[in-house]
């Protein structure tokens, strides 16, 4: 049993610099021993749900621009699955979601700046997914639940995102987190551990600063996208949580 989490990919330096959050990635990732793995990015999207279905040996995408040149020389060479995909695929369509796929797309920064922590052997299986940002929580919730019981098998599922993403309102100097960000993370964990989805639904009526930490939601789905592959009777736990830039949260959770 492997259960499901979301990460923070946070900025793509989280590939290469040194920070608790990526000291936290080191560690956590030697205690994980997937078969297999499955990534909701957050930088991958498309109105149709979307797997990638190769057996060949991805191609690193850095969708991303102005970073020192070590970063650019980071290569993620992974390989997908066919067969794990097929399996996705049927899932996902018994729960009637329309979704295809997709036999060339590489993996982005949303997943290979954390794999590259987490796995850097880069010896796994990978398939990639893609994410509506406009569907509302239960929905994303819903896409989720298609892949309960894998963490069984010891397929790893993660959602790749950030919960306060608002790049307008970071802060270059600050060394403590902003308090609006912390209160809008501190009301997202009480719902997520009491498992509340009628608030989730609603987090951006009900919490604290949500349309300011979340300006858009694209980082935020793979948060529901996890979730809903776990179950209820699972009481989910914080693996992490730090800020950088007073407001880019790094918060992460086991489900």
């Amino acid at each position: 049993m492997i259960s499901p989490i979301f990460l923070a990919h946070g900025s793509p330096m989280t590939a290469i610099e040194q920070s608790p959050y990526t000291k936290f990635l080191d560690a956590y990732g030697q205690t994980l021993h997937p078969k297999a793995i499955v990534i909701f990015t957050a930088h991958w999207e498309s109105p149709v749900l979307t797997v990638t279905s190769t057996d060949d040996v991805y191609e690193t995408i850095y969708d991303f621009g102005g970073f020192p040149p070590e970063l650019y020389a980071v290569q993620y060479p992974a390989r997908g699955s066919v067969s794990l995909a097929e399996r996705l695929t049927r899932r996902f369509e018994a729960q009637g979601i329309d979704v295809r796929k997709d036999e060339r797309r590489g993996l982005d920064h949303g997943s290979w700046t954390l794999l590259h922590r987490l796995f850097p052997a880069a010896d796994i299986p990978v398939v990639q997914i893609s994410v509506h940002p406009f569907l509302p929580p239960t929905q994303q919730l819903a896409i989720g639940e298609a892949l309960r019981g894998l963490d069984a098998e010891d397929i790893l599922i993660i959602g790749s995102g950030v919960t306060v993403h608002n790049l307008r309102m970071v802060d270059w100097d600050a060394v403590e987190p902003t308090e609006w960000a912390v209160q809008f993370d501190d009301w997202l964990i009480e719902q997520v551990q009491s498992w509340d989805t009628w608030k989730l639904d609603r987090y951006r009526e009900l919490a604290p600063h949500a349309v300011r930490a979340v300006p858009r939601e694209e980082h935020f789905v793979p948060l529901f996208l996890a979730m809903g592959s776990s179950t209820p009777d699972r009481k989910p736990e914080i693996l992490h949580r730090s800020y950088q830039m007073g407001t880019l949260s790094y918060l992460s959770f086991s489900f």
